[in-house]
């Protein structure tokens, strides 16, 4: 789990790229860097207020170990404290 002042989503990764998606630590945020299509998926998820969740590593690799979720709560009073 990683606490972040801000976070930036980058829709411009090449699906030639190899990954799914990559996130890094900039400054005191995160950066996600995915694809156009993923992109457009996160936006509709947040039109309609839905969580979505976003599978960083290589698409050869079976197996992913990290992840970026964005989750809806119901009490914001007790997040980002």
């Amino acid at each position: 789990v990683t606490g972040a002042s801000f976070v930036v989503f980058n829709g411009a990764l090449k699906t030639s790229s190899g990954f799914l998606a990559k996130s890094s630590i900039v400054e005191d945020g995160l950066m996600v860097q995915i694809t156009p299509e993923t992109m457009e998926s996160l936006r509709q998820a947040l039109r309609e207020k839905k969580n979505f969740k976003v599978s960083c590593g290589k698409t050869d690799s079976g197996d992913i170990k990290e992840y970026v979720d964005i989750c809806w709560v119901e009490d914001e009073e007790k997040t980002n404290k």
